[in-house]
């Protein structure tokens, strides 16, 4: 990809996925229920290959994945995310029998994975977080306390947790786990979000976990959770630019056929130069995403990989807001009826500014990397 222009094989592989979702995905989606696991979707995506696609694509190829199922299948790019936030740190940080376990189960879509990080003291501020790992005096630990916001929960076949161990302070006190869900204690209920996929709270009551369901070292599991997020928010900018290129799409070909005014909207200067704003902010944020890709494929480990990631996924979530809700004004009433493609994008485009890292979080380490390489101490509450 030369100047982050798709070659023709890249862009016939984007043009195949977006068939693929509005025939196969889209009508497995429509069958889901809201608020549940939609286990025949992931079943077809796994049938399709595309969840294998995930653990063995690089962070450029997972992002065309993300943004062209984005555009035609919301429900099916979310479904195929999830598997990967909650399976990759067994992929990358799991043992060899964690690994031939658990992920021929999630790459053929029967094993449900989950990412369980959040709680309700420690959303955005990760290292705070509170659930207990407790030595219980023959070498395992008993896990008490609460996670919440966890999508997948409490439907899926087993959660990637994060707990405080207590090696350190902070991040350095924290490990992973891999606790399949029939661990006794561990019990979870559904919370009503705005979202359309399951999210749910899981508590932990002295749940069991012992060396051999670790992820990874002892105190060592904030590293782990970062490395899953920085490999993954440049893809979360990938479907927001997915559903801002669909509003945007809709809103061209709504503008160029509607009448008002003695002639079509497009022909309103007011109209064309937003729908021009709104095509140039999709474009700039798609380049952004693609560019941090690139950045994560060449040297995953540099230092400016966190900073990209955190650039690509706030300015393409903020794009896709900005753009959708444009796109409804556009429209007027008809795109606020439920069942319209924009009612349905204008629900699922305010979360991505929140999960894996709100807005505020993701300028926060940008700033934080600007200021890195100078003398003292960065803006107020932008320390080195």
């Amino acid at each position: 990809m030369a100047g982050f222009a798709l070659d023709p094989e890249q862009e016939q592989w984007c043009e195949r996925l977006r068939a693929l979702a509005a025939e196969r995905l889209v009508p497995l989606a429509g069958k889901g229920e809201p608020g549940r696991v939609n286990r025949p979707l992931l079943a077809a995506l796994g049938e399709h290959g595309l969840l294998e696609r995930v653990f063995g694509a690089g962070a450029l190829e997972l992002c065309l994945l993300r943004e062209s199922l984005a555009y035609g299948c919301t429900e099916a790019e979310t479904a195929l995310a999830l598997q990967g936030l909650g399976a990759h740190p067994v992929l990358s940080a799991g043992s060899a029998a964690q690994r031939e376990r658990w992920l021929p189960g999630v790459r053929a879509g029967r094993t449900v994975a989950a990412f369980a990080l959040s709680e309700a003291g420690a959303g955005s501020d990760a290292a705070a977080l509170a659930l207990a790992a407790r030595p219980d005096g023959v070498g395992g630990w008993r896990l008490s306390g609460e996670k919440r916001w966890i999508s997948n929960a409490p439907e899926a076949d087993f959660y990637t947790v994060f707990a405080r161990t207590g090696e350190g302070p902070g991040a350095k006190g924290v490990s992973a786990f891999l606790v399949p869900a029939d661990r006794p204690g561990l019990s979870g209920e559904a919370l009503d979000m705005l979202s359309p996929h399951a999210i749910g709270a899981l508590r932990f009551d002295g749940v069991p976990v012992g060396p051999e369901d670790l992820l990874g070292e002892p105190g060592r599991g904030f590293r782990v959770a970062m490395e899953t997020l920085n490999r993954f928010r440049p893809s979360v900018g990938a479907f927001a630019v997915g559903m801002a290129r669909a509003a945007l799409d809709a809103t061209l070909a709504h503008t160029a056929h509607r009448t008002a005014f003695g002639g079509v909207l497009g022909d309103l200067q007011a109209v064309a130069h937003r729908v021009a704003e709104m095509a140039t902010r999709t474009e700039a944020a798609r380049l952004l995403v693609y560019a941090a890709a690139g950045a994560y494929d060449a040297d995953s480990g540099s230092p400016d990989v966190p900073r990209r990631a955190a650039m690509a996924k706030l300015l393409a979530t903020e794009t896709a807001q900005y753009v959708v809700d444009h796109a409804v004004q556009l429209h007027g009433a008809v795109a606020l009826q439920r069942g319209h493609l924009l009612e349905h994008l204008y629900r699922e485009v305010r979360a991505p500014r929140i999960y894996e890292g709100a807005s505020e979080v993701q300028r926060t380490i940008i700033a934080r990397s600007l200021y890195g390489g100078q003398a003292g101490h960065g803006p107020a509450g932008v320390d080195r």
